[in-house]
C-alpha cells in the first residue's frame, strides 16, 4: 500500500509540475535566471555571464533522479556507501560524456546531449555495478544484485530526462516542427496544445526563426512519455520484477527517442537518421542482452519506507546540494548569450 502511495505521489507531483511548466516556460522571461558581472567595459557598464533556467531545471532533474535512485536502492537495504560509490562513478562518466558526445556529433563546443550521456551510461553501468559488487560489495559481505541496481538507474534516468526536458523548453532547444509542416492529424491533435516560444535569444529563434509561431510541443510530449515509462518502471520495481523494470523503461524511452527526432526541427546532423537515433535504437538490443546476462536471482520486494529513511540522511542531503550546485554551474552558464550590466544609485533610498 505504501509503495503504491509513493508512486501516486510522484505521479501527482509530475502532473502539477508539467501543467504549470508547459504554459510558462516558452515565455521570454523564463530563459535567463540572472547575470553576474564578469569584466568592466567602461565607467558604469560590465560584461556579464548569464545564468539560465536551462541549468536550473537540469540541476533539479539530476537531483530528483539521484534522490529517487537513493530511495530505490535504500528500499532494498543496500548500504549507503555502495549507493554513493555507484552514483559518483556514474556521474564521473556521464556528465562529461553529455558534452563530449554532443561535440563529436554536432561539432559544437557549447551544447550538451542527454542522449549521448545515456548511451555511455547504459554501456558501462552493468559492468561498473558488477565491479563494485565484486570489490566493495564483497568486502562488506553484500551480494549486490545487478538487475535491481540497473533497474533503479533506468527508472531514475527516465524521470531525470523527463524533468530535464523542461530545461529544453526554457531555452527553446530540441524544438519541434512547425504545425503547418506536419500531417493534418497531428496538426488537429496539437492545435490547442502547441508551444509558442518568445524571445530572440531562445535557440528556436536564432537557429530557425521559429519564435512567435506554433510548433509541435515535442519537448512536452517527450517529458510525459519518459515520466510515464518511469512510473511503469516503478510499478515493476516495487513488485520485485527488476528485469522487466529495466527493459521496459529502456524500451519505451529509447523507442520514443528514435521516433521523436523525425518530428524535431533543430539540427541533428546531415543524415536522415541521426547519430542520437542510432545510439537510442542500439540501446534496446543491448539492454535485452544485459537483462538476459544479469537475471534476477532473488526476488526481494522493496520497502519504500526503508528507502525514505535511508534517504533522510545528512550525508545524502549535502551530497544532493553539492550535486545541484555543480550541475547548475556546469550546464547553467550560458556561452551562447551575453549581457551588459550597469549599476546606479537609487538616490531616494539613501
Amino acid at each position: 500500500m505504501v509503495n503504491t502511495l509513493f508512486i501516486a505521489a510522484i505521479a501527482l507531483i509530475i502532473t502539477v509540475l508539467f501543467q504549470r511548466s508547459f504554459k510558462s516556460l516558452p515565455k521570454e522571461k523564463w530563459q535567463i535566471i540572472g547575470a553576474i558581472p564578469k569584466e568592466k567595459i567602461d565607467d558604469n557598464k560590465w560584461r556579464g555571464v548569464n545564468l539560465t533556467y536551462y541549468g536550473f531545471f537540469n540541476a533539479c532533474a539530476y537531483v530528483f533522479a539521484t534522490a529517487l535512485f537513493f530511495v530505490l536502492l535504500g528500499a532494498l537495504d543496500i548500504p549507503m556507501v555502495i549507493i554513493f560509490t555507484i552514483s559518483i562513478a556514474l556521474f564521473s562518466f556521464c556528465m562529461p560524456a553529455s558534452k563530449m558526445v554532443a561535440r563529436i556529433v554536432e561539432k559544437k563546443p557549447s551544447t550538451f546531449s542527454v542522449g549521448g550521456a545515456f548511451f555511455v551510461g547504459i554501456i558501462i553501468i552493468p559492468w561498473m555495478v558488477w565491479l563494485i559488487g565484486a570489490t566493495l560489495g564483497k568486502h562488506m559481505g553484500i551480494d549486490l544484485q545487478i538487475s535491481s541496481v540497473i533497474a533503479a538507474v533506468a527508472i531514475a534516468y527516465a524521470f531525470g530526462e523527463g524533468i530535464g526536458r523542461l530545461a529544453c523548453i526554457s531555452f527553446g532547444c530540441c524544438y519541434g516542427k512547425l504545425l503547418s509542416d506536419i500531417s493534418p492529424f497531428f496538426r488537429r491533435l496539437f492545435k490547442n496544445r502547441c508551444f509558442i516560444f518568445y524571445g530572440k535569444t531562445k535557440k528556436i529563434a536564432y537557429a530557425h526563426g521559429y519564435d512567435n509561431q506554433k510548433v509541435l510541443p515535442i519537448q512536452g510530449v517527450t517529458a510525459v512519455i519518459f515520466s510515464v515509462s518511469g512510473l511503469l518502471g516503478l510499478y515493476f520495481f516495487f513488485n520485485g520484477k527488476y528485469v522487466a523494470a529495466f527493459f521496459v523503461t529502456v524500451l519505451v524511452t529509447q523507442s520514443w527517442r528514435f521516433l521523436s527526432e523525425f518530428y524535431r526541427a533543430d539540427y541533428r546532423g546531415e543524415h536522415k537518421i541521426s547519430a542520437y537515433q542510432i545510439m537510442g535504437i542500439c540501446s534496446i538490443p543491448y539492454a535485452a542482452l544485459i537483462a538476459v546476462f544479469f537475471p534476477t536471482s532473488i526476488s526481494q520486494i522493496p520497502d519504500v519506507l526503508k528507502g525514505l529513511q535511508a534517504f533522510w540522511n545528512p550525508g545524502v542531503i549535502i551530497f544532493l546540494e553539492i550535486l545541484w550546485l555543480v550541475t547548475f554551474l556546469f550546464t547553467g552558464r550560458s556561452q551562447v548569450t551575453g549581457s551588459t550590466l550597469s549599476f546606479h544609485i537609487v538616490k531616494d533610498k539613501i
